[in-house]
């Protein structure tokens, strides 16, 4: 890792990090990485699981021809 920062948390995060890490054969860095990918998934998901506004309904239903 060329360029890195620093970030405060708790001693118990850090404890669980670097646990989760471990257990996971991986840096600490590469399970937040991980981690941050996952809760922008489920962000995702749960966008793509709303129901749709009138108005992107009346952009697919529009005729293209």
């Amino acid at each position: 890792m060329a360029d890195s920062t620093t970030i405060r948390i708790s001693r118990d995060t850090h404890a669980r990090v670097t646990r989760l890490a471990a257990e996971r054969h991986e840096t600490i860095d590469e399970t937040v990485r991980s981690a941050i990918r996952a809760l922008r998934q489920d962000a995702m998901a749960r966008d793509l699981a709303d129901g749709l506004t009138e108005e992107e309904t009346a952009w697919l239903d529009a005729d293209a021809g």
